[in-house]
C-alpha cells in the first residue's frame, strides 16, 4: 500500500527526489542527518565519554608499576577497602529486604491505604544522602562508624529497590501463582518460590544503583566522619591537589565499579519473564492480612519516619531557629538561580547529546551501536569525583582556557547522567512507529522536517521525562560540583555543604529545604513513569 501511494504521489510532487521516492518504497525512513553523520556524533560522544576511563589508566601508567603498587597496597587502602566492602555488604541486603518487602505489602496485599503508603516510600528519594546525614546529625551528634553510615545510607538508597520491585509486581501474570496454589504451595512458598525469582532483574538492578550511589557518596559520609574510598579521594584532592595517591585510590575504586557492573551482568542471567500467549493479563490477587495489617502499619510507618518525617522535621525546625535572618535574599537567591540554570542547561544539553545514540539503538541496532551505548553506562557508573578529577586535570593540561568554566561543568553533568536520558528517549521512539516517518518522507517531507514534525513530536513526553530525572540529580550533585565549578559559583548544594561545614544548620536549612521541595515532584514523575511501564 506504501508503495502505491507513493507511486501515485511522487511524480506529482514538484522537486520531488529519487530518494523521497524510494522511502515509499517500504525501505527504511532516512535519518534527518544521515546513518553516517549520526554515527560520526555518536561515536564523537562516545569517545568523549570514555575521558575519565581514560584518564585513570593514563594516571595509572605515568604513575609507574613501582610506585603505583606502593600507593595501591597500603595499610590505608586496606582500611579504606574494608570500609566501602563492608558498607556494600551491610547496606544493600537490607535495602533489598526493605524495598522488596515494602513493595509486595503495597502491591500484593489488602493493605489498607496502600495506594498512600506507594507514594510515601518512593518519598525519601527527594531528599539527598547528605541532607538526610545532616537531620540525623542534628538529632543525634554521636553519629560515627560503620553502623551510622549503614543506618543512613540505607533510609536514603532504598526506594531505589523499592520502585522497580514495585513496578515489576504490578505487572506480574497471577497465572502462575495460581497454578503454584493449585500444586498445594502456601503463600509462603509461592513467594519464595515463585514470585521472588521473578523480581530476580528488579533486584540486581535496584542492588546495583544502591551499590554505586554508596560509592559514588561523599557528603553523607563526610558528616559523620565514616572514612570511604570518595572522602578520602576528596581529601587527598583538598590537600594535595591532585596529587599521586588520590589518583590511585580513584583506580581502585574504578576497579570497584567495574566489578559491580559485571557481577549485576552476570547475576541478571538469561532467564525469559515475558508473557506469552493470547488473552489478557489479570490483575493480580491481593492476599488478606488479617493480623498482619497493625504490624505492617506500623512497620511501614516506622520506616517512613525515619526517612522522610525525621529529615523533614529537623530542616523545618532549624529553618524556624533562624527565623527570618536565613533567608536573606541576597545569599539564597543567587544559590537557588544558579542550581536552576545549571540543572535546566544539563539537562537540555543531556537530551541533545543522548538522540543520537538512542536513534541508533533503536532504528539501526546493531553490535555497533550496543558498544557506543555501553560506554556511556560504563562512565556513568563511575562516581562524580572520578569524573570531576578527570575533567580537572585533562582541561589544565590539555585546553587550560576551559578550566572552571560552566562549559566543562555542564559537560561532566552530561557524561553523569547521560543514562537517565538514554533510557527514556530510547523508549519514546521505540513507541514512535517508523511508518509515519515513511509516509512524511514519501509525501515530499525532507527527512530532517520527517524527525522534527514526526518522531521529535511523539517522544517529546519521553524525552521530557529523561530531562526532568537529570534536571534531579544535576540538583543533588555535589562533588562535582566542587570540583569544577567556576569561581563564584553558589548552586543550593555547595551552599548547603559550605554552611554545615561551618556547623552553621540554621544557615545550612533553607538550601536543604528548597532542594527538597525542588526534588519532590521530579520523584513523583519518575514514581508515575515506573507505573506507566508497569502497565498500571
Amino acid at each position: 500500500m506504501t508503495t502505491d501511494l507513493s507511486a501515485r504521489i511522487s511524480p506529482e510532487i514538484p522537486g520531488a527526489s529519487a530518494s523521497t521516492t524510494t522511502a515509499g518504497r517500504g525501505k527504511r525512513p532516512r535519518p534527518p542527518f544521515g546513518v553516517s553523520a549520526i554515527s560520526l556524533l555518536a561515536v564523537l560522544i562516545a569517545l568523549f565519554s570514555l575521558i575519565p576511563l581514560g584518564y585513570v589508566a593514563y594516571m595509572t601508567a605515568a604513575t609507574g608499576w613501582d610506585t603505583a603498587v606502593a600507593l595501591i597496597f597500603r595499610p590505608r587502602v586496606g582500611e579504606l577497602l574494608l570500609n566501602t566492602v563492608m558498607l556494600v555488604v551491610f547496606t544493600v541486603p537490607i535495602c533489598l529486604v526493605l524495598g522488596v518487602g515494602g513493595a509486595w505489602l503495597v502491591e500484593r496485599t489488602r493493605l489498607r491505604g496502600h495506594r498512600w503508603w506507594a507514594v510515601a516510600l518512593a518519598a525519601p528519594l527527594a531528599i539527598p544522602a547528605f541532607v538526610n546525614s545532616y537531620a540525623w546529625v542534628t538529632a543525634v551528634p554521636s553519629l560515627e562508624g560503620i553502623w551510622s553510615g549503614v543506618l543512613i545510607a540505607t533510609l536514603s538508597y532504598f526506594p531505589l529497590v523499592y520502585i522497580p520491585a514495585a513496578a515489576t509486581l504490578g505487572r506480574l501474570d497471577p497465572a502462575i501463582e495460581q497454578s503454584a496454589a493449585s500444586l498445594g504451595l502456601g503463600p509462603w512458598a509461592i513467594f519464595f518460590r515463585v514470585v521472588l525469582p521473578q523480581l530476580r532483574i528488579a533486584m540486581t538492578g535496584g542492588a546495583l544503583l544502591v551499590s554505586l550511589h554508596l560509592l559514588a557518596e561523599y557528603g553523607a559520609f563526610a558528616m559523620i566522619r565514616f572514612d570511604t574510598f570518595t572522602t578520602a579521594i576528596m581529601t587527598q584532592f583538598q590537600s594535595t591537589f591532585n596529587g599521586t595517591a588520590g589518583n590511585m585510590l580513584a583506580s581502585v575504586l574504578v576497579f570497584f565499579c567495574l566489578i559491580l557492573l559485571l557481577a549485576e551482568v552476570r547475576s541478571r542471567g538469561n532467564a525469559r519473564y515475558a508473557r506469552i500467549g493470547s488473552g489478557a493479563q489479570a490483575k493480580p490477587t491481593r492476599l488478606p492480612l488479617h493480623h498482619y495489617q497493625i504490624p505492617s502499619q506500623l512497620a511501614l510507618l516506622a520506616l517512613t519516619v525515619l526517612a522522610f518525617g525525621l529529615p523533614i522535621f529537623f530542616v523545618l525546625r532549624w529553618v524556624l531557629a533562624g527565623g527570618a535572618r536565613v533567608w536573606s535574599a541576597d545569599e539564597f537567591l543567587p544559590a537557588l538561580l544558579q542550581t536552576l540554570a545549571y540543572g535546566t542547561a544539563g539537562a537540555a544539553a543531556t537530551i541533545v547529546v543522548g538522540f543520537p545514540m538512542a536513534y541508533l539503538a533503536v532504528r539501526h541496532p546493531s553490535w555497533f551501536s550496543k558498544m557506543l551505548e555501553l560506554s556511556n553506562y560504563v562512565t556513568s557508573s563511575l562516581p562524580g569525583i572520578v569524573v570531576g578529577l578527570a575533567f580537572v586535570t585533562v582541561s589544565i593540561r590539555m585546553v587550560p582556557g576551559v578550566y572552571q568554566t560552566s562549559g566543562v561543568l555542564i559537560a561532566a553533568y552530561v557524561l553523569l547522567f547521560l543514562p537517565r536520558a538514554l533510557v527514556n528517549i530510547r523508549s519514546g521512539l521505540a513507541q514512535a512507529p517508523k511508518e509515519l516517518d515513511e509516509a512524511a518522507q514519501s509525501l515530499g517531507k525532507a527527512p530532517l522536517v520527517s524527525f522534527l514534525k514526526v518522531t521529535l513530536r511523539l517522544t517529546a513526553p519521553a524525552a521530557a521525562g529523561g530531562a526532568a530525572l537529570v534536571f534531579l540529580a544535576i540538583v543533588n550533585e555535589l562533588t562535582a560540583t566542587l570540583l569544577l565549578s567556576p569561581n563564584g559559583t553558589h548552586t543550593l548544594a555547595t551552599e548547603f555543604w559550605s554552611k554545615s561545614s561551618e556547623i552553621d544548620y540554621s544557615g545550612a536549612a533553607p538550601y536543604a529545604l528548597l532542594m527538597i521541595l525542588l526534588s519532590a515532584p521530579m520523584t513523583y514523575l519518575l514514581f508515575q513513569q515506573s507505573k506507566k511501564v508497569a502497565g498500571q
